[in-house]
């Protein structure tokens, strides 16, 4: 092996923090990793990497060196991408981030289309409800409610529309009585999500005098699957996607809070960083996850 892909393993360790990340990453054991890392300081005379039981560091010349073989490895994963996209066929690894609960639910179900329609494309999923920093943090594209968005100069394009609810399960209504109006609601033990999440601020699409109040309780979670599951156990009211709670409602598992109220509605958005020269894989996916959301109902409740 060359010094260059040396240089590109390093760099994978220093970013990855062990020798076993590193090796899952480039698809070689860690005592062949090791060995390169190795001949790699042999090379440059100088002890680059502190190793303990718990990973490894950058020494300080390490942490030099690591600046130069970063940029080439960026340099090396732009000439692939370039390459890759010569013939415009979607292929390589897609990067994808998604709130915790739209992926479990309803984007992981739909993969095996998108991947069936593009067999070339690899997927790496991640789900959390974090804010996330498309370009710094290498995804190609990001799956969130519209108020997620932070940065304007990130591509927007809606999927679909989310109508929410407010709800909790039976037990919970039987210990602790229906509310009736927002003052009563208010005294409830409200599910929250963790932090000041704008979506702690519950209201009805046109508040009048006191339809708006800060959720509070005696439980936060950091996603919406938790605080789902949060109701779903009879800890307190939630206010949940009509995607997540439809089939809930059917099975009598959750029953609605206050059904005339009506919560301001969101829009569920695919986010990427640029739209000229979008590589094949990520216009791919993008243009997929629009086709077959926009062909499936809007996910609004009816009635009671």
């Amino acid at each position: 092996m060359d010094i260059s892909a040396q240089m590109l393993i390093f760099a994978t360790v220093v970013e990855e923090g062990s020798i076993s990340a590193a090796a899952r990453s480039v698809g070689q054991t860690p005592s062949a990793v090791s060995k390169q890392i190795g001949l790699l300081e042999d090379q440059v005379h100088y002890r680059l990497l502190n190793r303990s039981r718990t990973g490894v560091s950058p020494t300080q010349e390490g942490q030099e060196f690591y600046e130069k073989c970063r940029e080439m490895a960026e340099k090396f994963k732009e000439a692939e991408a370039l390459i890759l996209n010569l013939d415009g066929v979607p292929r390589g690894n897609l990067r994808i981030v998604c709130s915790v609960a739209f992926g479990k639910s309803q984007l992981i179900p739909v993969l095996p289309k998108f991947m069936e329609e593009n067999p070339e494309v690899q997927i790496s999923l991640d789900l959390t409800d974090r804010e996330v920093d498309l370009q710094s943090e290498g995804f190609d594209a990001a799956i969130c409610f519209a108020e997620q968005r932070q940065n304007p100069e990130i591509v927007v394009r809606r999927i679909m529309k989310s109508s929410r609810v407010l709800c909790a399960a039976p037990a919970y209504l039987e210990r602790c009585g229906m509310p009736t109006n927002f003052a009563q609601l208010a005294e409830h033990n409200c599910l929250r999500l963790a932090g000041t999440s704008k979506r702690n601020s519950w209201n009805n699409v046109e508040p009048i005098d006191g339809d708006k109040f800060e959720a509070q309780g005696s439980f936060e979670g950091n996603s919406t699957d938790v605080v789902f599951r949060a109701a779903l156990a009879g800890i307190g009211i939630a206010r949940l996607p009509c995607y997540m709670t439809r089939q809930k409602f059917q099975s009598g598992e959750l029953v609605r809070v206050m059904p005339e109220h009506a919560p301001p509605s969101t829009d569920i958005v695919v986010m990427f960083a640029e739209r000229r020269n979008l590589a094949p894989k990520t216009r791919a996916f993008v243009d997929f996850l629009v086709r077959h959301f926009r062909d499936e109902p809007e996910y609004q409740m009816t009635g009671s």
